[in-house]
């Protein structure tokens, strides 16, 4: 029997979901419905399904009309692409009303969201499931497959410096996301990943966390001591955006314009705001220390405004060491086809035993978003579930414990000490 989902948020995310429903999985599952706060937004998600999927209109409900649409369309599965700072309020609510939910990352944004949501799984005894796409990357999976052999035998430490560059990363400054209040941050928003990562590779939780950072790039304030003297709001209608190479021409990108442009008239969200204006509060440059439940340190680093896209990290264990590189390709989000976000486009993974020679570990690479993760996210997701040695599906226990690490680090930046998680959250 095929299983009916709703999507509630219908942005730049959501369409990863629903384009793959209709268009690969129609013998497992059926898209019956949207909800969101935008209209317009819903009226073009429609005309993707219509016009490129070959697929019929679904029923629209505006976000208060939320429990309305669980009663009409009796949907087996919530999938919540909504703003971070909502994605309990949905989770909740569904669950209570007898679905399972399928979020997009990060699961929410503070301790008590989070323990609110780990609290109504408990009481309702439905499943909830976050998507990391990262995990099923085969890059990632084969580092987990290298530890999970004993290549370079129990992990002590890792370093891990993930580079977000000056397309994707100063993205984030544009959008919803400045406002720490929408995203809880970088550490929460785009590090749950890595944090993910980390937890997934080595078998382990975070225990304790200490983090620094600060906005020391983006912003009015940095680009003034770098001489800037010229300033806008948004790119759109501005004649100084046409020649920043950090503006947004939406006009011109179809995709944007239609999703985000032609919307503003229904809630006033600016996708293109300027990433050197005043009101963001979230880092642009961040470093954490954690120390794991197994004993094992991480120092780790995010950065938003670097020349490519990826990552640098070195795992070192009791039998050798692991050296990683990845480089991605740079996207805007919402800018187009969502099979080149993140897709790779260098890898390098090394292990150097203690007593031998180093080598060069090939790994079969996939099409596709993230490395190759998103694709095969899918089929798990919404084809018949397989076997799986790695253990990739991702539970709303491992949801918890990657925005943990986050969560803690910015409790951290607010006081300049140490954090538990245990102090934080509760769980059974």
């Amino acid at each position: 029997m095929k299983k009916k989902y709703v999507v509630v948020g219908v942005g730049g995310r959501a369409r990863f979901f629903y384009e793959a429903i209709v268009r690969d999985f129609q013998e497992t599952s059926e898209l019956i419905g949207f909800c969101d706060v935008n209209q317009t937004r819903m009226d073009y998600a429609n005309s993707v399904l219509e016009e490129r999927l070959d697929y019929h209109k679904v029923n629209t409900y505006k976000a208060n009309e939320f429990e309305v649409m669980i009663e009409k369309e009796k949907p087996d599965v919530v999938i919540v692409t909504s703003i971070d700072r909502t994605h309990h309020n949905y989770i909740i609510r569904a669950m209570e009303l007898g679905c399972d939910v399928i979020t997009e990352k990060p699961m929410t944004i503070d301790e008590e969201k989070c323990q609110a949501i780990l609290d109504a799984v408990e009481r309702t005894g439905r499943k909830l499931r976050v998507t990391f796409n990262y995990r099923y990357a085969p890059h990632n999976t084969k580092i987990k497959e290298l530890i999970m052999n004993d290549a370079i035998g129990d992990v002590i430490s890792v370093h891990f410096e993930w580079l977000l560059n000056t397309e994707h990363g100063a993205d984030y400054f544009r959008r919803w996301h400045r406002d720490k209040r929408n995203s809880g941050g970088l550490l929460v928003h785009k590090s749950t990943h890595h944090f993910d990562l980390v937890n997934f590779w080595l078998g382990t939780t975070p225990d304790t966390v200490f983090a620094m950072g600060d906005l020391s790039f983006y912003g009015r304030e940095n680009a003034e001591k770098r001489g800037v003297e010229q300033f806008y709001s948004r790119s759109h209608g501005s004649e100084i955006a046409k020649n920043d190479p950090f503006g947004l021409d939406m006009a011109s990108n179809p995709y944007m314009k239609a999703m985000y442009l032609d919307a503003e008239k229904e809630d006033g969200y600016f996708r293109d705001q300027s990433v050197f204006g005043d009101g963001i509060s979230i880092e642009d440059t961040m470093g954490l220390l954690v120390k794991y439940k197994n004993k094992a340190i991480m120092t780790y680093s995010l950065n938003t405004f670097l020349p490519w896209e990826g990552y640098n990290i070195a795992f070192n264990g009791t039998k050798g060491r692991m050296e990683v590189k990845i480089v991605e390709m740079s996207y805007v989000n919402s800018g187009g086809d969502v099979s080149l976000e993140g897709a790779l486009q260098e890898s390098s993974i090394i292990v150097y035993p203690m007593f031998d020679a180093p080598y060069k570990v090939d790994f079969e690479q996939e099409e596709g978003g993230h490395g190759g993760g998103d694709p095969i996210l899918l089929r798990d997701i919404f084809a018949e579930p397989e076997d799986d040695i790695y253990n990739r599906a991702a539970s709303h226990i491992d949801g918890a414990l990657s925005i943990m690490t986050g969560i803690a680090g910015n409790k951290s930046l607010r006081t300049g000490m140490p954090v538990r998680v245990d102090d934080l959250v509760r769980f059974k």
